[in-house]
Parts: C-alpha cells; structure tokens; sequence
C-alpha cells in the first residue's frame, strides 16, 4: 500500500515537472503558425491501425479508443486537406 502511495506521488511529480517544463519553453514562443495536418493524417493511421491490432491481441475493449483516436486524428487531417 505504502508504495502504490509513493509511485503515485513520484508519477504526479514527474508529470508537474514535464509540464511545468514545457510551459517554460514555450512562454517566448507563443505563435507558432498553424499545425501540420499531414502530420495528423499519418498519425491517425497509425493510432488506428495500433488500435485494431492492439484489442485483438489482448482481447481488451478498452483499446478501442486509440482506434478512435486515430479516426479523429484522420478526419481532422482529411478535413484541411487543402493546408497541407
């Protein structure tokens, strides 16, 4: 029980760091342009197709939404397809 508590505590640390981290890089360079939307098209293939592999293999369901991750990720892409 003590160390469920203390990796708890040491995974919420480390995500403040990370965080708090990027935040601190990116105070100067607020305007970045716009997104690669290729970029969101490639990626929501591969969240798809990791998803459909990834729940037939462990028989979890709950895998499910990094293939609708990737749906999304596709449809953003699709949809500003002219920007790319």
């Amino acid at each position: 029980m003590a160390y469920t508590i203390i990796i708890l505590i040491l995974g919420a640390l480390a995500l403040g760091l990370g965080i708090g981290i990027a935040l601190w890089r990116n105070r100067w360079n607020l305007n970045q342009g716009e997104p690669n939307y290729k970029a969101f098209f490639i990626m929501g293939i591969t969240f798809l197709s990791l998803g459909i592999t990834l729940s037939a293999a462990t028989e979890n369901p709950g895998l499910i939404g990094i293939s609708g991750l990737g749906v999304a990720y596709i449809v953003i892409g699709l949809k500003n397809r002219d920007k790319w």
